[in-house]
């Protein structure tokens, strides 16, 4: 596989690094784990060297979760988390084994998980299963996986496609993502009604491949970037068709915002503005008056919002927390900004749980303190990682407003 060409002192501005450190303090690995180098020395002070020599390339740089949190917290704005994650692409000499392939491979495997959903949720909950994969392909025992559907979202979606393009003058396209297809339809099924029920139609893209996070994180960038230009063509014409794109998770929106740009060296400029996070496009509507909600008076929840890695790096979690606390019957609790390590596919490896298990720790014992009826947060697999690391119930956001909404009055106000 060819290497991927960064110049990454124009594109990630390490020299504007002013050796604070504060990104090292801010790194949820560097805490618990010291065989990580941390942010400044693995980013912005290995480039130099680098760049000067590969020889310099150091392995450990594996054990980043490219949570981006040393971004968030950088004072100069450099993207350390970026010159990471391309030193990997360029350097590194591991080579994608068959656990590798297999969690990044979220289609193939969600296509045929789905085809016999009741059997493999049965044998991956198996004890004898786990020790298995455990011992062979290196997926940690004690890791949970989340239950497949046994009809994919995009099979429901086809009994509705007609009526979603006749029956409304407004429209958005969706990015699903593998998660809502496989593994969760409801969530799908959430953010229709909730558009429905405020004017506007929902259409899916032309094509729609997994963003490619896992693909980037599992060392299959040659697919990821094959992918990630599919998803790029198609939001496109979308966006010529005078479509926004939603999508419901935040990494999902990050990685084809940024990561496609940043780190694939795709070119997705032009549609960058025109994907966006649901929370985020129904706040605005709200907030410039065009559309309203109206919520159910019997609903009540104790809510606890976790704020994911990538919603920060976004800037956006204040979408969602406001839509949350417009809810009447909401009990809302801002859980403290901590990762909660499982970082995609990192935490399903057995030389990261521990690590995984670590950086989340503190998340795990605010949340059992709580109590909440359901922890709330924009990503998949935050949710996979609490639910199994507290017992508490995890929503999306979206789901719980659409589990909030009178979709009738909801109506009304908007015809």
């Amino acid at each position: 596989m060819a290497k991927l060409q960064i110049n990454s002192e124009s594109v990630f501005n390490f020299e504007q690094c002013l050796k604070c450190s504060v990104c090292t303090v801010y790194c949820p690995v560097s805490a618990v784990n010291p065989a990580y180098p941390g942010p400044k020395q693995a980013g912005p002070d290995g480039e130099r060297y680098r760049l000067k020599n590969p020889v310099f390339f150091d392995e450990n740089l594996k054990k980043c979760l490219n949570c981006k949190r040393c971004e968030v917290a950088c004072p100069q704005g450099v993207k350390v988390g970026d010159i990471i994650q391309a030193a990997r692409m360029k350097y590194s000499t591991h080579k994608p084994g068959l656990r590798d392939r297999i969690l990044a491979s979220t289609d193939f495997v969600g296509t045929m998980a789905n085809r016999f959903a009741p059997i493999v949720n049965m044998t991956l909950a198996m004890g004898l299963t786990k020790s298995v994969m455990h011992s062979t392909i290196g997926v940690d025992k004690h890791r949970q996986f989340p239950a497949y559907s046994a009809q994919r979202f995009e099979t429901w979606y086809k009994r509705k496609a007609k009526a979603q393009q006749e029956q409304y003058d407004k429209q958005v396209s969706y990015f699903h993502g593998c998660y809502v297809n496989y593994n969760f339809p409801k969530l799908g099924q959430d953010l229709v009604k909730i558009m429905n029920a405020v004017g506007y139609g929902v259409q899916l893209l032309d094509k729609e491949k997994c963003c490619g996070v896992a693909k980037i994180a599992n060392g299959l960038y040659d697919q990821a970037k094959k992918h990630g230009n599919i998803n790029i063509a198609s939001i496109r014409k979308a966006k010529e068709e005078g479509r926004v794109t939603l999508a419901t998770s935040s990494t999902c929106c990050f990685t084809i915002r940024d990561e496609y740009e940043h780190v694939l060296g795709l070119e997705s400029a032009d549609v960058r503005e025109s994907m966006t996070l649901a929370t985020r496009f129904l706040y605005h509507l709200l907030d410039e008056g065009k559309i309203k909600l109206a919520f159910r008076d019997d609903y009540k929840k104790r809510v606890a919002y976790h704020s994911a890695c990538h919603m920060e790096r976004m800037g956006w979690i204040f979408y969602s927390t406001e839509l949350l606390k417009m809810i009447p019957g909401v009990e809302f609790t801002m859980l403290d900004s901590q990762c909660c390590g499982i970082s995609g596919t990192y935490g399903f490896k057995r030389e990261n749980y521990e690590t995984s298990q670590a950086i989340g720790a503190g998340l795990f014992k605010q949340i059992k303190d709580l109590a909440p009826d359901c922890v709330s947060t924009d990503c998949e697999t935050c949710k996979w990682q609490i639910e199994m690391s507290t017992g508490v119930p995890v929503e999306n956001p979206i789901s719980i407003i659409a589990d909030a909404l009178d979709v009738e009055a909801t109506i009304k106000l908007n015809s």
